[in-house]
């Protein structure tokens, strides 16, 4: 037996904790877990945006799979876009939902409430800080708001009495926000204070749950970023008009990225324009790749009808969305993700029962819940 329903499993998210925020922090508790557990350092998901990777390690299988590509998307259809946070995009059952057919009952606890909308279908208990019920308010106080570290320690600490107090629920997701390690570098005081509360937290939750197993990861790193490309003006200015182009970061978080992320779709007006579109992207500035909707969807697991005719990546310093010049110089201090390197992540598996896969078959945040999923159909 690969799993043990009888064990309860807490599945941690911590967005946005790239290795380097794993590096700089003490964190006895989780670093005494990778010690007794199973590490292994893996990639994330492109675009390293939250809701692609969310979903992906939510699920256990790839966007080519369950049909997130990112935060938003464009319907070519009717030219209209939207926010990619309503659970019927989600073409595979969740790994809560899995558990809800074999009678396992599940708590659902997020920092935001687009989490919520996407993955809370088969939960018993379902929780977000950013929309808290009036009787959750009651039982665990005010959570602090969405812009804060706060935010997280009330999530973990809601965690940690579910964990004394339902003995019943078998499996709990939790997954924080990342507006910390949006306002701070790894090395930073206040990062530090974050990391260290976390991990204060952690340890408390596995004091709650001894019989418990943790399986923890993140769905991207974060770095500086110094420029951002509106491609639409860019691409305007150079003579050719583009349809359409997206952030895949956009999102209603706008005080965390302001939606600028590394990672970009474009639409043409026809497909002749191809060329040249390729050609007057590759030249600016930071641009890492442009790929083909075709070649990005092979390469990086993607539903192609759900990414654009072509996709653009930045390299470590840019990032795209719709600023209001084609070229914005971006503050001192501003951190986002999207782009490749943002893809380097951890994943640990503590004081699991049942036998896990092969070390090998564990190459990206997917596979951290991808043998559960396999296990519960």
């Amino acid at each position: 037996m690969i799993t043990n329903d009888n064990q309860r499993i807490i599945i941690g998210m911590y967005d946005g904790f790239g290795l380097d925020y794993l590096e700089a922090s003490s964190m006895p508790n989780l670093k005494g877990m990778i010690a007794q557990g199973f590490y292994k350092e893996v990639k994330a998901i492109l675009p390293t945006v939250t809701n692609a990777n969310n979903v992906s390690i939510c699920c256990g299988c790839r966007p080519n799979a369950h049909g997130i590509t990112g935060n938003s998307y464009f319907n070519e259809a009717n030219g209209e876009c939207d926010y990619m946070e309503n659970s019927d995009f989600i073409l595979v059952p969740t790994i809560i939902q899995r558990a809800a057919s074999r009678g396992i009952k599940s708590a659902l606890l997020t920092c935001k409430v687009k989490t919520l909308n996407l993955l809370a279908g088969g939960a018993e208990i379902a929780i977000a800080a950013e929309t808290p019920s009036v009787e959750c308010v009651e039982k665990y106080g005010e959570p602090p708001d969405i812009y804060t570290s706060e935010i997280n320690y009330w999530l973990w600490k809601v965690a940690i009495d579910i964990l004394k107090n339902r003995p019943e629920i078998g499996l709990i997701y939790v997954h924080t926000t990342d507006f910390p390690m949006h306002a701070w570098a790894p090395s930073e005081k206040e990062s530090l204070e974050h990391m260290a509360t976390l991990d204060q937290l952690l340890g408390e939750a596995r004091d709650a749950a001894p019989d418990a197993a943790f399986f923890i990861t993140a769905d991207h790193g974060m770095n500086y970023k110094t420029r951002c490309w509106n491609l639409v003006k860019a691409c305007g200015e150079r003579g050719l008009e583009l349809r359409f182009a997206l952030s895949a970061e956009r999102d209603k978080y706008l005080r965390h990225h302001r939606s600028y992320g590394g990672t970009a779709w474009v639409w043409l007006k026809s497909p002749t324009d191809t060329p040249k579109a390729m050609e007057i992207i590759k030249g600016l500035a930071g641009v890492e790749e442009v790929l083909t909707r075709e070649v990005a969807a092979t390469r990086f697991n993607l539903m192609p009808e759900r990414i654009g005719e072509l996709v653009v990546i930045g390299d470590m310093d840019t990032v795209f969305g719709e600023s209001s010049v084609a070229l914005e110089v971006l503050e001192s201090g501003y951190r986002s993700h999207g782009s490749l390197h943002e893809t380097d992540v951890p994943l640990i598996i503590y004081n699991q029962s049942g036998i896990l896969p092969k070390r090998e078959e564990f190459s990206c945040n997917a596979d951290l819940t991808r043998f559960l999923a396999d296990a519960w159909r």
